[in-house]
């Protein structure tokens, strides 16, 4: 059993997660140290999980909380640093800070005390599975004991029999010790690793590229003294297999990068977008949306690729420099070099602004062509057929002018500079050769032009997608920076609170309005929502009733105004807190179905991956909705993939799912806008028979 002095009381978990984090170099905000309520201690495989999570979220970390299976607990123990696992005890429960993998068969866990110490996963496995096994260890013995398994071979059969018994079983509960997504890119970076891969990167491949030259020097200095015998070209030989291990090294490390960079950077947009206001994107088409995928994939890929290729090519111009420093050019043939990569970054920075030209009016064509393809059969109906085509010639025109621009630069610009260096390098070398200068000096130096030569053309290829990544940048820069916009986490306190307290919502003097509108869309607006109220709102369109509702959804923040839910305003609940008590199903135009499964769409709000029995819930509540024969022809049932947007599925049969969702959520409040109106009056009737039974408070949105 682990020692006391080695784990953490559950009163100190926050204490523990705090100083984890601190430890690993996760920065943390000064807000105070939450500790636990008895009921959390009391029961740590429930609350706790809820708890944890917000109080990760107060002191600026993330807890992830992941399952790891019995049969998979030592492998799962050396990936989980920084981390935190619990485990059972006689005096109640305590949980183990795990820093990370020590040694191949120990881990590094940090101490109440705030000491690190070495431990054996075989000690932290014994002390998580003890209780485990305790359920099936006896009949597991005597099964062994019956088959007069030798003592040697004892050991191992337990454990497989453990593992074949215990394979649902799970340990725990773990939590991983991460940045938030809000995170700056410079700390999501560190804690990813992308600094020391790319400096690792940089010392392989100068380490390669010496190697390289030191070859050919031997083989060099071997032909100008007329002396190459089977010696010089053995160790020639010995250093260019040398380079095979670190080409092979540098490889891996690029896709490391890539890989790494590329999760941080989707990390971040990620998060993003689901930080945008919805009335940011909301006026946007869809060929601007298409536009914004399209451009945030160009990022990753052409910014790593480019990125990765132009810090290879300098290491390599670095070193030609030296070359060229040794040769007969001396300083004449480094200034030419300096020009010649002073001339290609000022190239580069016109081809981005001509590319960006083009950009706009690719993104302009693409934008107007997705818009006509969604618009095709209204526009065959109400648009004269000589207005068609009107502006596709002057676009078409616009963009082609710009793109021989662009190919202007690329090939007469771009694609010159590292040939025209070879004339500059080789007229650098004018007054050494007319001095008579050392014949081996002459081949340094034409040797460093030539290695010059091949860095150039690789910094033209990764200045090219530099330049390509800057200007589809411009188009999710707002993603990102939304990524790192404030939100509220709430108190870690408030993670518990019960969904009894009434009333449900309090609104009282409430006002909003709608950004770069001068007319409130709410004006001094109150209402209050108790226990299983029953609410119907009504109006004209534009009344502000889908208003009233995104406000008490929390899905907008009110202008002014008193808006408290249970009692707590907003800053105390924190926005996802707030979200997850209060639920709305939103009109049908603004409700999704995602590339997925049935159950997948159904259960997203109330969890995914979702254990059986919500399944069987789902279930349930589909053919109380009357999705019944859908499920029933479905050849997959629950798991049947949908479609993206659900093209599979009618208008009404989309609208139940919306409602199913909701409902599945078990809010405190739930908020339908116009969710009943694609509905027939019978389905109807029972979709509402349906609503109305739930224990939670109702608002229903509707047109009178």
């Amino acid at each position: 059993m682990i020692a006391t002095d080695a784990s953490w009381p559950a009163e100190q978990l926050g204490d523990a997660m705090r100083a984890l984090a601190e430890r690993s170099g996760i920065r943390t905000t000064g807000a105070r140290t939450a500790i636990p309520p008895r009921r959390v201690i009391d029961d740590p495989h429930g609350a706790i999980e809820r708890w944890l999570e917000a109080a990760a979220e107060a002191i600026g970390v993330d807890a992830e909380n992941v399952s790891i299976p019995y049969p998979e607990v030592e492998a799962g123990l050396s990936r989980l640093g920084p981390g935190i696992v619990g485990m059972r005890t006689r005096t109640g429960p305590r949980f183990v800070a795990i820093l990370g993998r020590r040694r191949r068969r120990s881990v590094q866990v940090l101490g109440p005390d705030l000491s690190v110490r070495t431990i054996p996963i075989e000690a932290m496995r014994s002390a998580l599975c003890e209780p485990i096994e305790a359920e099936v260890a006896e009949p597991v013995d005597e099964l062994l004991e019956a088959a007069s398994v030798a003592a040697p071979r004892r050991e191992r059969a337990r454990r497989a029999l453990l593992a074949q018994a215990l394979a649902q079983a799970v340990v725990g509960p773990c939590w991983i010790v991460r940045p938030p997504a809000s995170a700056s890119i410079r700390d999501l970076a560190r804690d990813a690793g992308v600094g020391r891969t790319i400096v690792a990167l940089v010392a392989v491949h100068a380490l390669a590229y010496l190697l390289f030259l030191a070859g050919w020097w031997l083989v060099g200095a071997g032909a100008l003294a007329g002396r190459i015998d089977l010696g010089t070209l053995l160790a020639w030989a010995l250093v260019l297999l040398t380079t095979v291990p670190l080409r092979a090294a540098e490889t891996w490390l690029q896709g490391a990068i890539a890989i790494r960079a590329g999760r941080v950077l989707k990390q971040k947009l990620l998060e993003g977008a689901l930080r945008l206001d919805p009335d940011e994107i909301r006026h946007q088409g869809a060929g601007q949306l298409l536009g914004r995928v399209l451009d945030s994939q160009a990022v990753e890929a052409l910014a790593l690729g480019g990125g990765i290729t132009s810090l290879v090519a300098l290491v390599e111009l670095a070193l030609a420099a030296v070359v060229l420093a040794l040769g007969a050019g001396g300083g004449l043939s480094v200034l030419a070099l300096a020009v010649a990569v002073a001339v290609l970054v000022s190239l580069a920075r016109r081809f981005e602004r001509t590319l960006d030209r083009w950009t706009s009016a690719r993104i302009e064509m693409t934008h107007d062509l997705v818009e006509r393809m969604v618009g095709h059969r209204t526009r065959l109906v109400q648009e004269h057929p000589e207005r068609w085509h009107d502006g596709e010639d002057e676009a078409l025109e616009r963009y082609v002018a710009v793109s021989k621009s662009l190919d202007s630069v690329v090939a007469v610009g771009l694609g010159v500079v590292p040939r025209a260096w070879l004339a500059l390098g080789v007229a650098a070398l004018a007054p050494a050769f007319l001095s008579g200068s050392e014949p081996s000096a002459l081949a340094v130096a034409v040797g460093g032009t030539l290695l010059a030569h091949r860095a150039l053309a690789s910094l033209t290829s990764g200045l090219s997608q530099l330049a390509t990544a800057a200007r589809s940048w411009r188009n999710v820069a707002e993603i990102f920076r939304a990524s790192s916009r404030p939100q509220a986490f709430g108190e870690p306190a408030a993670a518990l609170l019960a969904a009894t307290r009434s009333p449900v919502i309090e609104a009282s003097d409430v006002t909003f309005r709608y950004p770069n509108r001068g007319e409130r869309a709410l004006r001094g607006c109150t209402v209050t929502v108790m226990e299983r109220d029953r609410l119907l709102v009504q109006g004209a369109s534009g009344s502000g009733k889908s208003t009233l509702a995104a406000v008490l959804a929390g899905l907008r923040a009110p202008e002014s105004g008193v808006l408290l839910l249970h009692g707590l305003d907003r800053p105390t609940i924190g926005d996802a807190g707030w979200r997850q008590r209060v639920v709305m199903a939103p009109q049908f135009h603004e409700n999704h179905v995602l590339a997925g499964s049935f159950a997948f769409n159904l259960l997203m709000g109330a969890g995914w991956p979702a254990p059986p029995e919500r399944v069987r819930e789902a279930e349930s509540l589909c053919r109380t909705l009357d999705l019944g024969p859908l499920l029933d022809r479905m050849p997959s049932g629950l798991e049947q993939t949908v479609g993206e947007q659900g093209w599979q599925l009618s208008h009404g049969e989309r609208s139940r799912l919306f409602l199913a969702r909701a409902l599945l959520q078990d809010a405190s409040l739930l908020v339908l806008d116009e969710s009943f109106g694609a509905l027939d009056p019978p389905t109807l009737n029972r979709c509402l028979r349906c609503a109305l039974s739930r224990d939670a408070a109702l608002l229903v949105v509707a047109h009178p």
